[in-house]
Parts: C-alpha cells; structure tokens; sequence
C-alpha cells in the first residue's frame, strides 16, 4: 500500500495557514502596543504603534523658547528614528515565539 504523497502537502499547507493565522494575530496585537523614542536627553519624545504609526511628538517648550528650529527638527528625525526602530525590535521580539528564533528576511 502506497502512501498519498499529497497527504504530507495538506498537512503542510494546514501548518502554513495556522502560523500565518497566529503571525496576524500577533500583529494587530503588536499594532495597538506603544513605544517610545527620545533625543537630546529627553527634549523631544516620540510615540509610535508597533503597526508604525506615530501618535504623540512632546516636545520641551524650552527648546521652542531658544528659536533653535534647525536642532528641533533634527531632534524630532532622530527621536522618530529611535521610536521606529524600538516599534520593530518590538515586533521582532513579539514574532520570535512564532519563528521559533529564526530570522526570516522579509517578516518585518
């Protein structure tokens, strides 16, 4: 009796659907989670989602007195580049439990 060579195919396409079941789950739950970036010591803070959406930008209202707009707007980039790459380390982290620690390129 020879076995369905097929068989091993269905049972790998029901993995496939239930990790990319459980891979949206994670991020929707990652994409309601916050995470922050700041620069100049705290000047400027960002928050961002794990879906990578900014939602706050507080910004000392000291540094708005001094006039310096060149080094605000560097603050800000840079506190949104921290804040960006934190919401991906996140999301990194949340998605390790799913890959079992493998870095799949093209995940993130």
């Amino acid at each position: 009796m020879s076995k369905n060579p097929f068989g091993n195919m269905a049972s790998l396409m029901k993995q496939a659907q239930a990790m990319q079941e459980q891979m949206t789950k994670i991020q929707e739950e990652a994409a309601s989670k916050q995470v922050t970036g700041t620069a100049g010591g705290g000047i400027v803070t960002v928050t961002v989602t794990g879906g990578m959406q900014v939602v706050s930008v507080k910004i000392d209202p000291e540094v708005v007195k001094s006039g310096d707009v060149e080094m605000l707007q560097d603050l800000t980039v840079a506190a949104t580049n921290e804040a960006l790459r934190n919401a991906r380390e996140m999301m990194a982290n949340e998605l390790k439990s799913l890959t079992g620690g493998l870095n799949i390129p093209g995940l993130l």
